[in-house]
Order: structure tokens, then C-alpha cells, then sequence
């Protein structure tokens, strides 16, 4: 099937959520959250805080301003509409995804990071002690783990040093594993780890035990096809990319459902690779708007798609060192109905109470007075959204 260049656009804004007019100021509800949460299906973490963290920006862009409270309730309170796990990186997922992922949590000891591996291998009894104690005494924190952990445990301390980097490394383990879960974030930004049995809503509980999962291929193409539909758009590489599947994985899972008419074959105007539509995808006249996106937004995760849609190329330059980045540390793409057309590198000074705008850039052909006004309109409505200071919550 052939595409258009802006009708992939409009294809992929509307399948992130950017067709849907914003709800009136101040009108957000927890549904609204909840409605983002299932389109979207996984919300990048990230512990930078230069604006804020990152996982309340796409709620952000997609919704105007809100109480992050909501959010932070979606999380952390019972029936639970979002919940953590290794997705796309550390993740806010729909805990339907929870069973989904279970190949990878069989996997813990084999996929994980070095460290979480290590513990796993070399200190068992640790792993073991860290188990029990977060089932009796959870949710709680790494920190508030290694004191109980130095009051109540054993004396063969001398076996594994009571290094409180291994028991960091179990619980990470343990997580991995999906033994145990994030029962919501301290104001320190700390996991609050607790059984996963009681993170879980209960209609995702039984089929996340290990012995109701479904078969891994199942699992796989249920995968594809769940990043597909919040795609709307995509190559092999963006259809693997979404949840971080390897090509063995995601390949197979492509084919069943381009067999079974759930992905459309499509050739796009300007893409080398070949693509895949989703059926059921949205084809929107015209998307209006606009939108400050987090540098892990999942509309633009895919740096290769980002580039092969609008032409932006698009680099996070945290790391690089100041003297040598273009554009700045914490850049937001601006989205103005269907084309990113600036850069924006925004800290949040919340000591002076204001937005710093430290660096902004153009995209060539932009940056006219309607574009400027656009942006301080966003500006403006995001400063307002995260300097202005919470009301009490209500009791």
C-alpha cells in the first residue's frame, strides 16, 4: 500500500494521541490519564529533572496542564492503571503488558545487567533474604531495606560484607524477575518495592503467574501488533524498537500478523525500509495542535523514524559535553499540527519561580511570527503547569 510522507504523519500523531483535542484548562480528570495510559500503552522514566521527570511531559503534550497527583494515584493506589516494568527501558506500563512480558523475566538471569546477574549467582542467600523481607515488611525502599536487613538479619554478615550495593542489585534483580514491583515512587523519586502480587490489579494477577503466561511466540506477536496500533505506522525496526525486541523475536510475530491482515504492507513516500500499517489505524483530514515533547516522548523514539517523517534529526546531548553540543541539554522538539519545527532547551528554575528558555533553534523555513506565537502560548502554559504551586490535596 502506498503513503504519503504526511499522511504517515498524520497516521502516527493520531495513533499517539495528538488528533484528540486537549481537554479544557483544568478540566483533566484521572480518565483522561487513564485514556493517554492505554493509547500509548508504555511511558518512558527518566530521572532527569532539569524541567521534570519525564514521565509526566507526554500526559503534558497530549493533555495540557494537570495535577501530577493523578498520575502519581494511577501509580501508586489500588486498582492500579499503570504500573513498572522494563518496556521501553524503565517503564510506566498498562499492566495488561504485565503476562506479555513475562519471556523477559524468565530471562533475568540471563539478560539482565552485570550486577543484577552477579548477586543472582554469587549470593543466592541474599537474594533469598531480600525476597522475604520485602514480602514481610513492603512496600519499601532500598534504603529502608538495609536497615531492617542490619537489625533483623543474621550474623554471617562476613559471607557477602553487607554491601548495600548488592542489596540494591537483588531487589533490581528481584524486579527484573518480576517477583517483585513498584508499589509507587518516594518524593525522592526511590522505587517503593512490594510483592508483585500486590501491586497487580487483580484481572492481570492470575495471568501474570509464571505458570498461566502466555507461550512466548503468543506473547511476541501480541507485542507487535500492541505497538503497531500506538504507532499506527512503522518499520521492522520501529515495530521492535517500541518494547525492545530482538529481530529473532519481532520477526516471525511481522509475519503471522501480515498473514493474519492485522499489518498492512506499505511503501511511504521518501522510506527505504519497507513499513507496516496497522489495520485499524486512524487516517485523520488534518491534525491541529501543539506540543512541547520530552526527548523520550514515544513519538519520536525512534531517531531513524523521527527523521524518515518530518526530516528532523534529532540527538539527546546530555551527554556530550557543553562546549560541544548544538542545540543544548534538555531539548524539546516543539510539535505544531503535523511538523516538529524547533528545538527548545528548557530548565525549570524553581528558585527564581520561572521557565528559562536557555537555548532555541528553528527548523529552517521556521520560526515566523504565528510559530512564535504558538511556542510562547506552549511556553507559557507549561511554566504556568510547573511553577505554579499545588493546592493542598484534599483530605
Amino acid at each position: 500500500m502506498p503513503l504519503s510522507r504526511a499522511a504517515a504523519v498524520r497516521i502516527a500523531l493520531a495513533a499517539q494521541g495528538f488528533s484528540r483535542p486537549r481537554p479544557a484548562p483544568g478540566a483533566v480528570r484521572g480518565t483522561d490519564l487513564v485514556r493517554v495510559m492505554r493509547t500509548v500503552k508504555v511511558v518512558q522514566i527518566d530521572s532527569v529533572n532539569v524541567l521534570t521527570r519525564s514521565q509526566y511531559l507526554p500526559f503534558f503534550s497530549r493533555l495540557g496542564p494537570y495535577d501530577v497527583r493523578l498520575l502519581d494515584r494511577l501509580r501508586d493506589r489500588a486498582p492500579r492503571r499503570a504500573v513498572e516494568y522494563w518496556a521501553h527501558e524503565a517503564s510506566l506500563i498498562d499492566p495488561a503488558l504485565w503476562p506479555l512480558l513475562g519471556f523477559r523475566m524468565a530471562r533475568a538471569h540471563d539478560d539482565s545487567w552485570g550486577g543484577m546477574q552477579r548477586v543472582a549467582r554469587d549470593h543466592p542467600e541474599l537474594v533469598h533474604a531480600v525476597r522475604a523481607q520485602v514480602a514481610a515488611l513492603g512496600p519499601l525502599t532500598a534504603r529502608e531495606l538495609e536497615r531492617a536487613m542490619a537489625h533483623d538479619g543474621p550474623r554471617e554478615r562476613a559471607d557477602w560484607g553487607w554491601n548495600w550495593s548488592l542489596v540494591k542489585n537483588a531487589l533490581e534483580h528481584l524486579f527484573w524477575a518480576g517477583e517483585i514491583s513498584s508499589a509507587g515512587r518516594t518524593s525522592q523519586f526511590e522505587r517503593r518495592y512490594a510483592p508483585t502480587a500486590r501491586v497487580l490489579p487483580p484481572p492481570v494477577r492470575a495471568a501474570a503467574d509464571p505458570a498461566h503466561r502466555p507461550p512466548a511466540a503468543t506473547a511476541y506477536a501480541e507485542l507487535v501488533e500492541i505497538s503497531a496500533r500506538a504507532l499506527g505506522v512503522g518499520t521492522e525496526q520501529c515495530l521492535r524498537d517500541y518494547v525492545r525486541l530482538r529481530p529473532e523475536q519481532a520477526r516471525p510475530a511481522i509475519e503471522a500478523l501480515v498473514a493474519s491482515g492485522v499489518l498492512i504492507p506499505a511503501r511511504i513516500q521518501g522510506w527505504a525500509r519497507p513499513a507496516y500499517l496497522h489495520r485499524d489505524a486512524r487516517r485523520p483530514r488534518r491534525v491541529a495542535g501543539r506540543a512541547l515533547l520530552s526527548p523520550f516522548d514515544s513519538l519520536i523514539w525512534q531517531r531513524d523514524r523521527v527523521r524518515a517523517l518530518w526530516g528532523f534529526d534529532y540527538r539527546l546531548e546530555i551527554y556530550v559535553p557543553a562546549p560541544q553540543r548544538r542545540h543544548g541539554y534538555y531539548v524539546l522538539p516543539f510539535l505544531l499540527d503535523e511538523e516538529l519545527v524547533a528545538r527548545v532547551d528548557l530548565k525549570a528554575d524553581r528558585a527564581a519561580g520561572v521557565l528559562r528558555v536557555n537555548h532555541l533553534t528553528w527548523e529552517d523555513g521556521r520560526g515566523g511570527a504565528q510559530d512564535r506565537a504558538a511556542l510562547e502560548g506552549e511556553l507559557d502554559l507549561l511554566a504556568g503547569w510547573l511553577l505554579t504551586p499545588a493546592e493542598p490535596a484534599t483530605p
